[in-house]
């Protein structure tokens, strides 16, 4: 049958977290009316890439990705990936001090990953980069080398985070502790972008589609979480809810004032880093 509802391209990655925020609108569990969302999963690194040409309409973005697309890209005021106290995790095969990480080779998930940037700022320019997909950094930082390149560390995202001790790695630095020490702050590491091309009427509606996804999952956790644990990689259930719960939290539902001065901070200490070229002011989707 032919459905002639405006199409909404939607990008996240595959994992528990972004899954049980999409589930209802995936599993269209909730009316949207006169939209119809396609939804695509890819690593969030390719995501980040592929907004600089603007071909999904509604799109999950590290927030250091999103510095570079504030001519294509609106922050959405929910959907956020935020940790208090936690966050992406540096990991060693053996026990290390910073001062030596920051001459080191890293395996990192992407140059415009907010971990990447965190870490840029935590400890300079010093180290040198190896790009590894998220997937595989564990077992590169495991191998000591990816591709031919020696790997001394690995900066850990996604259900690593978990699961990076059964692999005997020692755990060097959390950067949402470290970033939380500096700045009193959440870290802001994703959101979730609207192109701005669209009509306003349109990326009010998708905020407030992507608002109402999120609160489903949350009212209908288990099979939220039964849905989300398809995209564990490994995850037991228990440790699929402990991710889901990390990152989808009070913050995901609204930025808030906190949340958003949270990005406002990383944005602007990024800049002061060097990382990010241009002092960047973060703009949301209001009404």
């Amino acid at each position: 049958m032919d459905d002639s509802r405006l199409l909404i391209r939607v990008g996240h990655s595959p994992d528990p977290d972004d899954a049980f925020m999409f589930y209802a609108l995936a599993q269209e569990k909730i009316a949207t009316g006169k939209y119809r969302f396609e939804h695509e999963l890819v690593d969030i690194e390719t995501l980040n890439r592929r907004a600089f040409s603007g071909q999904l309409e509604l799109t999950a973005l590290s927030l250091h990705a999103y510095a570079h697309l504030t001519d294509r890209y609106l922050l959405c005021a929910c959907g956020a990936s935020m940790g208090e106290r936690y966050g992406p995790l540096l990991v060693t095969p053996s026990t290390c001090s910073l001062e030596q990480l920051a001459q080191s080779a890293i395996a990192v998930p992407g140059k415009l990953t907010t971990a990447y940037l965190v870490l840029r700022m935590c400890l300079g320019p010093g180290f040198r980069e190896v790009l590894v997909p998220f997937d595989r950094i564990l077992d590169a930082v495991d191998a000591g080398h990816y591709l031919g390149q020696a790997v001394d560390a690995g900066l850990i995202i996604h259900e690593g985070q978990l699961t990076y001790a059964q692999q005997d790695l020692q755990l060097v630095l959390d950067l949402g502790q470290w970033w939380f020490d500096q700045t009193g702050l959440p870290l802001p590491l994703g959101a979730n972008a609207v192109r701005k091309d669209l009509p306003q009427e349109t990326i009010r509606e998708v905020n407030r589609l992507l608002k109402e996804s999120i609160r489903y999952g949350l009212e209908h956790r288990d099979e939220a979480l039964s849905y989300a644990l398809r995209f564990g990689r490994g995850l037991d259930r228990a440790q699929a809810d402990r991710f889901v719960e990390m990152y989808v939290n009070q913050w995901t539902l609204d930025f808030g004032p906190r949340g958003r001065q949270a990005v406002a901070e990383l944005l602007s200490r990024g800049h002061a880093a060097g990382v990010i070229p241009r002092l960047v002011v973060p703009e949301f989707v209001e009404g």
